[in-house]
């Protein structure tokens, strides 16, 4: 009976040591995903040459929103087929591409909007990481719940594309800080459980990585829209 507590130990010890070790790397790709990012994004808003190369031509433009699109679909399609060094590598590229296409977020608000915008987001996401991380509620039932409130954001979106209402504007960035906030909690929650199940696969935590940063991203752009203050 002792010897089968021992072991019972053992194995405890060693899946909580997997999903340390696992939710790491998740978060270190996150971080570094992240800092591409905003060194990309800053590189690109104080060098005039390259903005106009991206914004000054829509092909270029486009090209790069749809380069960000197919990089996504390829991290989430091929997670079980790539190594964990070419699905970083795809990861970071993503992370450069949207840094050079949301550099204008620089040039339209105020550094102290973004600089607040960005702070407010890292503890909302950090709040909600731990949450989901310490609670013993199951978070599952949300996903229906997040999954069309994430479609009406987009659906919202794209129709405001031609409508220009600010007033739709602000209720979509208001939902969407609400959808994300969940988003943050409820990815955390299944990525942790998803390496509690072995989490072997390489590019697993890159894969985890690009679903919080997402989350993060879109979270600080909606939270920057609320309350960030627009350069004159």
């Amino acid at each position: 009976m002792a010897n089968a507590y021992e072991n019972y130990q053992v194995v405890a010890r060693a899946g909580v040591d997997v999903e340390r070790r696992f939710m790491a790397a998740v978060y270190r790709w996150m971080t570094f995903g992240l800092l591409v990012t905003s060194g990309v994004a800053f590189y690109v808003a104080t060098t005039p040459a390259v903005l106009q190369v991206i914004f000054g031509n829509k092909l270029v433009f486009w090209g790069l929103i749809i380069a960000q699109f197919g990089l996504v679909i390829a991290l989430s399609a091929a997670v079980n087929k790539l190594s964990a060094g070419v699905a970083g590598a795809l990861f970071l590229l993503y992370s450069a591409l949207t840094g050079a296409t949301l550099s204008v977020v620089l040039l339209a608000y105020t550094g102290a909007s973004v600089a607040s915008a960005f702070a407010v987001t890292a503890g909302t996401f950090m709040a909600m990481s731990i949450y989901g991380t310490v609670t013993k509620k199951d978070l599952t039932s949300w996903s229906t719940f997040l999954f069309m409130g994430l479609i009406g954001i987009v659906i919202a979106s794209v129709v405001n594309i031609f409508m220009k209402s600010s007033m739709i504007s602000w209720v979509v960035s208001a939902a969407a800080v609400v959808v994300f906030t969940g988003l943050t909690a409820y990815d955390t929650q299944r990525l942790r459980r998803m390496a509690a199940l072995g989490g072997t696969v390489a590019a697993l935590p890159v894969n985890g990585a690009l679903a919080l940063y997402l989350d993060f991203i879109n979270l600080f752009l909606s939270v920057l829209n609320i309350f960030g203050g627009r350069r004159d």
